[in-house]
């Protein structure tokens, strides 16, 4: 996996000492778990198994997960990484503090990856968003994601209460 870099920020592999920086820029803030398959980190240590989880992760072929820096500020303020593969197709996820939000640099960082993937071979991504979550719903347009689908169903196993999911493919030559 290689660092990325764009106008504003660097993308890079995720360290042990990113932990608390994870927690307490997004993983224990309720406003940016809404939207997410996860809930928040009710403490630090929740933070930490993750990260060993996703540290390990690297090993596998395909593990594409990025910690999203400013430059200059040496503080994750996000992640970006593919979550899974659907039938050898990339699914990506991300998300960042709050503080951060509404000033470009999730599309930045999307832009980042989807060249990346498309690159190494990938001619197709695909993203999902809850439909209520506008913010994330216009990263993905803006990028170029074609809306293919909305469904009601759960986010996840913890979260299960059915939400209206867009499911957005961008592809390479699109």
């Amino acid at each position: 996996m290689r660092e990325l870099e764009t106008g504003r920020l660097m993308l890079r592999e995720l360290t042990r000492r990113d932990t608390r920086a994870i927690f307490e820029n997004w993983a224990r803030d309720p406003e940016v778990s809404k939207y997410m398959t996860w809930t928040a980190h009710r403490d630090v240590s929740v933070t930490e198994r993750i990260v060993e989880h996703w540290l390990e992760e690297y090993e596998k072929p395909g593990c594409y997960r990025y910690i999203i820096e400013l430059k200059g500020y040496t503080l994750p303020i996000g992640m970006i990484d593919v979550v899974e593969y659907r039938d050898g197709v990339p699914v990506v996820g991300y998300c960042s503090g709050r503080r951060f939000w509404g000033n470009g640099y999730m599309t930045e960082a999307l832009g980042a990856v989807k060249e990346e993937l498309f690159a190494d071979g990938y001619d197709t991504i695909i993203i999902e968003a809850v439909a209520e979550n506008i913010g994330s719903n216009r990263v993905i347009q803006k990028c170029g994601g074609e809306l293919v689908s909305s469904e009601k169903k759960p986010l996840s196993d913890i979260k299960n209460e059915p939400v209206t999911v867009n499911s957005y493919r961008i592809r390479k030559d699109g």
